[in-house]
């Protein structure tokens, strides 16, 4: 499977997904770590990809959201952008019932 089509099944399959350098439990950079910290104080369950772990993604991703930094999160399929938007979300309070409505309507489909 060509690497865009893998991205694409994962950004489809996963109601939230979250690509970064390193895993949740081992954020290897800052803005990672901070986007992980905003993902779990909403409690909500989520996908990850370290991209660390997979070069093709790590080369790609940019390309398939024309979105050059990292971390990138998707919700329902859509790309909801890096650390600083994640963080802007969560602090106004938008970014948990965004991620509740994706895990709803994921569990009712």
């Amino acid at each position: 499977m060509d690497v865009l089509e893998r991205i694409k099944q994962q950004v489809t399959d996963n109601p939230i997904i979250l690509y970064m350098k390193g895993s949740p439990d081992f954020p290897q950079c800052g803005f990672s770590a901070r986007t992980v910290q905003a993902l779990n104080a909403c409690g909500v369950e989520y996908a990850y990809v370290n991209i660390y772990e997979d070069e093709e993604v790590y080369r790609a991703l940019p390309k398939y959201a024309n979105w050059p930094t990292f971390p990138q999160l998707y919700v329902k399929g859509e790309l909801v952008g890096g650390c600083d938007i994640t963080l802007d979300l969560f602090q106004s309070g938008d970014l948990k019932p965004m991620l509740e409505e994706a895990v709803v309507k994921k569990q009712a489909a």
